[in-house]
């Protein structure tokens, strides 16, 4: 059993719970968010250092077995591996940039305490490879966006009904697996179960309700961390590519195939920025289980980088929606607000940021993109088509939407709406990752292929019901 040479997923997570637990009981906002800022930083430098101790190591997965982790249990319940090395910090850092640039008006509105919770709950759950624990940890990051949502007086109801029925059809699913035992391929009850609890975490159609009735309730900070962290994909990868029969790996194949176009379609008749926004995630994230359908390493490393490029082109697209929402207040996609005189900054980022989440050349959704496609055209070219028209529909909305908001007579307001020293440094490095990634994709490329490779090989192992090892020598 691998090790790491330091604790660093445990710090990663508990440095979280620190500043969350320190931040609950403060009254003053801003003391919290600069506390939450440096938790966040800890925890940021932690998942970097274990990325890093984990590529120095040239396995597939490494264990932590440091402290508390061997102190309570024995062994390495906290792993790192191909898939989620490079997500960890990725993840950690959406949340450290979305507490920054948090302006001081908006400081009273938006949690920090549940965001420190909620980040640690994510953190947690792409660490664990045991289904229980990831089922856990996947419920447990639903709670904090119900509570928010009672603390500010919204109704909840939609968002607990979904989060309710995706926790039963997790926990009965896994359930039934255990029942049956753990090597060879699961039932169709525990898989259709499980498939279900997928469907809903990851927004889904028809079950992408509870995700639009979140973006319009609580608030955006909140609902893009929910959106952005995927763990929806996640269990989907854990809990039903490794043992899953066909049918259900085509269900969820074909389910987000028709979002991806349905949500594209979607985004082209909104007039409210944050429900565009929600639907554009939900089409450019749905793609990241369409490469399930396409059973290659090629379209699942194609799904796997457009996942990475998601996380960050969306997120990245989603913080400058917030932040120009912060200052005019809720965006109505009729009418031309004018807004780029004022912060062109917010609009060269909205461009690129937008693009890249469509696979637009020159980003880092382009490669991705391209891998998904010939792996589904490889499959089924019917789901190329299907892609293709999605990335289409997608553009023209991103594009609209830029006119929208920037383009027309220019705004009236006398108030300086420039980005702040926090906000420039946040839109520097996104996009400095944004086009890093795109102009150097090799290292990217490499890890999500092999991580493509041992997910499959794992499944192979499963479905036959022989070690992974054995099917590696095969």
């Amino acid at each position: 059993m691998i090790e790491l040479h330091f604790p660093w997923i445990e710090f990663a997570i508990l440095a979280s719970l620190a500043g969350a637990a320190i931040v609950a009981p403060l009254a003053d906002a801003r003391r919290t968010r600069r506390i939450a800022l440096v938790a966040q930083s800890v925890s940021l430098i932690s998942a970097i250092g274990a990325w890093i101790d984990f590529n120095d190591l040239h396995v597939h997965e490494a264990h932590d077995l440091w402290g508390l982790s061997r102190y309570l249990f024995g062994r390495g319940l906290l792993v790192i591996d191909e898939l989620s090395a490079p997500l960890l910090p990725l993840v950690a850092l959406l949340y450290l940039v979305t507490t920054a640039v948090t302006l001081r008006t908006k400081v009273n509105r938006f949690s920090f305490a549940w965001s420190l919770v909620c980040g640690a709950a994510t953190l947690g759950a792409l660490s664990f490879q045991e289904p229980w624990l990831v089922i856990a940890l996947v419920i447990a990051s639903a709670v904090p966006p119900g509570m928010e949502l009672r603390r500010r007086g919204k109704s909840a109801r939609v968002y607990a009904i979904h989060m309710t029925l995706m926790s039963f059809a997790f926990i009965a699913g896994q359930a039934l697996v255990d029942a049956e035992g753990r090597i060879g391929p699961m039932s169709t009850a525990p898989a259709a179960l499980l498939a279900l609890g997928v469907f809903i975490r990851a927004g889904l159609f028809p079950f992408h309700v509870w995700l639009t009735d979140l973006f319009e309730r609580a608030s955006f900070g909140t609902a893009l961390l929910v959106a952005v962290s995927m763990l929806g994909d996640y269990a989907a990868l854990r809990l039903v590519l490794p043992s899953a029969p066909e049918w259900t790996l085509r269900l969820l194949g074909i389910g987000a195939l028709v979002t991806a176009a349905y949500a594209a379609g979607m985004t082209l008749v909104q007039t409210e920025a944050r429900r565009f926004f929600c639907f554009l995630f939900l089409s450019a994230s749905a793609l990241t289980l369409a490469g399930l359908e396409s059973g290659s390493t090629v379209g699942l490393t194609g799904g796997l980088c457009v996942w990475l490029s998601v996380t960050l082109a969306v997120g990245g697209f989603g913080l400058t929606l917030r932040a120009i929402e912060s200052r005019e207040g809720r965006l109505s996609l009729v009418n031309f607000h004018g807004m780029h005189d004022l912060t062109p900054m917010f609009a060269a980022f909205f461009l690129i940021t937008g693009l890249a989440s469509v696979g637009f050349p020159g980003t880092i959704g382009f490669l991705g993109s391209e891998m998904l496609l010939d792996g589904a055209v490889q499959a089924y070219p019917l789901v190329g088509v299907c892609v293709l028209l999605a990335s289409a529909l997608n553009g023209i909305a991103v594009m609209k939407a830029y006119f929208a908001i920037f383009g027309g007579r220019r705004h009236p307001g006398s108030v300086s709406l420039a980005a702040r020293p926090r906000e420039r440094f946040a839109t520097l490095a996104l996009t400095l990752l944004l086009l890093g990634g795109a102009f150097i994709p090799q290292a990217g490329v490499a890890s999500r292929r092999h991580a493509a490779e041992e997910l499959l090989r794992e499944r192979a192992a499963r479905v036959a019901e022989v070690s992974p090892a054995e099917v590696a020598r095969k």
